[in-house]
């Protein structure tokens, strides 16, 4: 059963946190990242991404990043722009994004969680990313990203988050700069701790939603510091890391589309005939998009027009649940048989664009540097948590949340 538990942020002091809060180290590249470090000298991406803060010509692995970091960290902390929590917490974090809310718990959960199964993946991490975030973590001796973890909805945890919401004043409340509203509360009765604590017990999975290279990671070092103390507890802070966790019905998956440079050497005439081959085909209308309205459809971009495609019904219906999924009848049909894509995490040929960028993004992307676009029906959270269940992995970039969590909110100390 899921084991959380309360924790003692180290959270923006109130004046700073519309400033501090950023979005994840992880979807934006350098030059974005210091763009915005410029900009704005109390964001968490000085702490996140240290090396906007050192020279160009330095390695974004280089250990001098990492010592940055810490440096940052330390700053911040120094200077009370960020502050540690007196007692231990959980929070409440709403998001509100285009009318929608996305909320849940913020606490700390078990790293035996993750090693035993209880909270359950659903893609591969790569062992860079992976090995940048575990020594982010130790050189900064804190979690300093919160994964997002779903599950299924348990009636009492909803009733408490409720009155919350209703008839308690928010700890933060502000706009970030992209539009979205995030409200935090804080929960620190202990009657209302323990009631949590309990009722997640008695839930036996959570499922990474997002952040599988940052839970690795946390796993990572605490397996390092179990070998330092052999005669660990298992209560120390290094046994956990944060999350927040969301019930199932309180997420939003979005598209995660697909851009190629070429055609494998087909023409477009043989590339659209070998497509007909195995799926129908029909161009759409002169000068309109088309954005797939169900599972079982994909709208594709070449040569200015869009055109629909259709997968059969025995692909559709194929009872494993990884193949099933409409990235992976993209995949093992276009994007390697026809494509020659075998491998999209490594293969420079393929490249990715989450639906919060909306269709046009697929249409600037193939008049600028690529060949062809292809626009997927979202993954549903059902197929997510079916293929976990499975002991099964999902294809590289298969899912996209929004909105996402913020970082700097909450930072988790290991000792």
């Amino acid at each position: 059963m899921a084991v959380i538990k309360p924790f003692k942020a180290i959270r923006p002091a109130k004046q700073y946190v519309d400033m501090v809060a950023e979005l994840p180290y992880d979807v934006m590249n350098r030059e974005e990242a210091k763009e915005m470090g410029e900009k704005n000298k109390y964001s968490f991406i000085h702490i996140d991404r240290a090396e906007i803060d050192l020279d160009d010509k330095v390695d974004e692995h280089d250990e001098a990043v990492y010592l940055k970091a810490r440096e940052n960290l330390d700053n911040f902390r120094n200077n009370d722009i960020l502050v540690k929590e007196k007692q231990d917490c959980i929070y409440i974090y709403r998001e509100t994004m285009n009318g929608r809310d996305q909320i849940g718990l913020v606490a700390c959960v078990s790293v035996d969680d993750s090693i035993n199964g209880v909270i359950k993946i659903h893609e591969y991490t790569k062992p860079d990313k992976e090995l940048d975030r575990t020594k982010h973590i130790k050189y900064c001796n804190a979690n300093t990203g919160t994964i997002l973890l779903t599950y299924k909805n348990r009636e009492k945890v909803d009733e408490l988050v409720d009155f919350y919401v209703k008839n308690e004043l928010p700890l933060y409340d502000f706009m970030s700069d992209d539009g979205v509203f995030h409200t935090v509360w804080r929960i620190d009765r202990q009657q209302d701790l323990d009631e949590l604590v309990s009722e997640f017990d008695k839930i036996p999975y959570l499922y990474i939603a997002d952040g599988h290279h940052r839970s690795a990671s946390a796993v990572n070092v605490a397996k390092e510091k179990r070998l330092e103390n052999p005669n660990y507890t298992g209560d120390e802070e290094f046994n956990y890391y944060i999350a927040m966790i969301a019930p199932e019905n309180n997420l939003e998956v979005l598209d995660y589309n697909r851009v190629v440079k070429d055609l494998n050497g087909n023409t477009k005439e043989e590339f659209l005939n070998k497509i007909a081959q195995k799926f129908e085909i029909e161009r759409v209308a002169k000068n309109k998009q088309y954005k797939p309205e169900q599972k079982g459809t994909v709208g594709m971009f070449l040569d200015g027009d869009w055109y629909k495609i259709k997968f059969d019904d025995k692909s559709i219906n194929d009872p494993d649940e990884v193949k099933s999924l409409d990235i992976s009848i993209l995949q093992d049909n276009i994007l390697d048989d026809i494509l020659g894509i075998k491998d999209p995490r490594r293969d420079k040929r393929i490249d990715f664009v989450g639906g919060i960028r909306g269709i046009d993004e697929l249409e600037k992307r193939v008049n600028e540097d690529m060949k062809v676009a292809f626009a997927m029906y979202p993954t549903e959270l059902t197929e997510l948590m079916a293929v976990a269940d499975a002991n099964k992995i999902m294809p590289a970039k298969s899912t996209w949340f929004e909105p996402k969590v913020r970082c700097g909110l909450f930072l988790h100390e290991l000792d």
